[in-house]
């Protein structure tokens, strides 16, 4: 049931439909006289059982098949004698929850087979593979040109990730200048789903340069124009791999533009306090001067306000001037000192 489309190709046609892994190599023994024959056989999320027929029926090398059963694997392409075993990180991005989704397919391309597997179900390649059937004319260059279809899929898909990553960018440039609190912990969460992101784009380099390294010495290697398609979708996986690090730099200059902003509002606030710490300062000072300029004539009001009979001066004829004029002696003295020490 994990095989979704089985499909023998002649000369770039769709030229039957086996039921089975047997009628599928027996068909291909029958059709290959002469003429460009290969089989497509598309699975979706296939168990431990459908590996090994797949691997019995084509002699696959029992790494690749360990890393396809295990899955969780990073972008490559490696040579296990006529086969070639490629794996790809597909994406999509959801916007509601900020997350990069990532898929993987793995392919295993011999002189006249082809075998994709995905553990996910995005992208569906049934799209790719109608694409391949409307242009028999690059589906006759055998199994690579199946590998540039899926290659150039994984590779366009990345396209809307990238928008949908910069959009956010853009917002949260919006937070940082507009203070919002909660912007740093979306910075260092879409910074984590770009580097994942990026881990599944920069591997692409290693397989095209793979590429270019065989091209011309295996029986398997495509032709000049497939040459030429396969360097458009790398032109493409170029591009990609720029964007995702321009905008990983930029979320890392956002990080450090925001705590800088963070700082500075941090610091503005202690010196709006500072101020206003002075001020208040300035002010009890004052209050303080002027209380005790007040307690010397309410001392001396005091003392000779508790009419015992027998005061000092009580019965002198200047005595109450003398009291008048002592408070007021001090009040001038103290005012004066205040004032010389800038307290009022």
């Amino acid at each position: 049931m994990s095989v979704v489309d089985n499909a023998v190709y002649v000369d770039g046609h769709r030229a039957e439909e086996p039921g089975s892994l047997d009628q599928t190599v027996e068909t291909l023994q029958r059709c290959a006289d002469g003429k460009e024959t290969f089989c497509w056989i598309g699975m979706l999320r296939p168990g431990p059982d459908d590996i090994k027929a797949i691997e019995h029926e084509f002699g696959l090398h029992e790494l690749a098949v360990e890393d396809t059963l295990h899955g969780h694997q990073r972008p490559k392409l490696e040579r296990y004698g006529q086969t070639e075993f490629a794996v790809l990180r597909p994406a999509r991005y959801v916007d509601e929850d900020e997350e990069v989704e990532l898929g993987e397919i793995h392919l295993f391309l011999g002189p006249d087979f082809v075998v994709t597997v995905r553990h996910a179900e995005e992208p569906d390649l049934a799209v790719v593979r109608r694409r391949l059937e409307d242009d028999p004319e690059l589906l006759a260059h055998g199994p690579f040109a199946v590998f540039y279809a899926v290659l150039d899929k994984v590779v366009d898909d990345y396209g809307p990730v990238l928008d949908g990553l910069q959009d956010d960018v853009d917002q949260i440039e919006d937070q940082v200048w507009n203070a919002d609190p909660a912007v740093s912990r979306r910075i260092y969460k879409l910074t984590r789903e770009v580097i994942e992101f990026q881990r599944a784009v920069d591997p692409l380099t290693e397989i095209f340069d793979e590429l270019r390294g065989r091209f011309g010495k295996q029986s398997t290697t495509p032709d000049l124009e497939l040459r030429r398609l396969m360097r458009d979708v790398q032109d493409h996986a170029t591009r990609v791999r720029e964007r995702t690090q321009g905008l990983r730099d930029l979320l890392a200059n956002l990080l450090t533009v925001n705590s800088t902003l963070v700082a500075q509002r941090q610091n503005d606030e202690m010196t709006r306090l500072t101020e206003a710490g002075y001020v208040q300062n300035e002010q009890m000072k004052k209050v303080s001067s002027w209380a005790a300029i007040l307690f010397a004539p309410t001392l001396i009001a005091g003392v000779y306000g508790m009419n015992f009979t027998h005061m000092p001066e009580l019965a002198w004829t200047f005595g109450y001037p003398f009291a008048i004029g002592l408070m007021l002696a001090l009040g001038l003295l103290l005012y004066a000192l205040f004032k010389r020490k800038d307290w009022l």
